[in-house]
């Protein structure tokens, strides 16, 4: 078992300690489990199953039903794909096919290097900027492929300007 892995049972268990073994909790529990770790890994599901008496894959059917649940790891930077009927029309399926491709991942997923998650999200309220993504919780507007680069591109510059100031 690696490090991180520990460290996940660890807080899982001091999360479990504020509930009682009651099968409602499930979802309080999970919630309070990936406000603590960022997402929900296999061993903190483990062992919630253990804590409340119940299959380990009664606790994956609840987690994957539910779009609140992550199972990947947050990335450092937050994508999200707006893919509300303005965004819709205005091609945000477009803009997201060319978010999974630029990353290398799917809808939900975090890039190899915890550096970018990709994830859809039904409405924003930008609409007249459509299509729009959130990066970062910063709302862009009129992201269109040549648009995903240039953002892209924004972050590698930013990080050869840290790893400069870091020499």
């Amino acid at each position: 078992m690696t490090t991180e892995e520990v460290e996940n049972r660890q807080e899982t268990k001091k999360v479990l300690k504020r509930f009682g073994k009651k099968r409602g909790n499930l979802i309080p529990i999970l919630q309070k489990v990936q406000s603590r770790l960022g997402y929900l890994p296999v061993e903190a599901m483990e062992e919630v199953a253990g804590f409340l008496g119940i299959s380990e894959v009664d606790v994956y059917e609840v987690v994957t039903f539910y779009n609140q649940f992550r199972l990947n790891p947050p990335g450092k930077h937050s994508i999200r794909v707006c893919l509300g009927t303005a965004c819709h029309m205005k091609g945000g399926y477009i803009t997201m096919d060319a978010w999974k491709r630029r990353l290398g991942i799917d809808v939900r997923q975090t890039t190899p290097d915890r550096e970018f998650d990709l994830d859809s999200v039904a409405c924003v309220g930008c609409c007249v900027m459509a299509p729009v993504t959130v990066v970062d919780d910063k709302p862009e507007g009129n992201v269109e492929p040549t648009k995903v680069d240039g953002i892209l591109l924004s972050f590698e510059l930013e990080r050869e300007k840290e790893a400069k100031k870091n020499r």
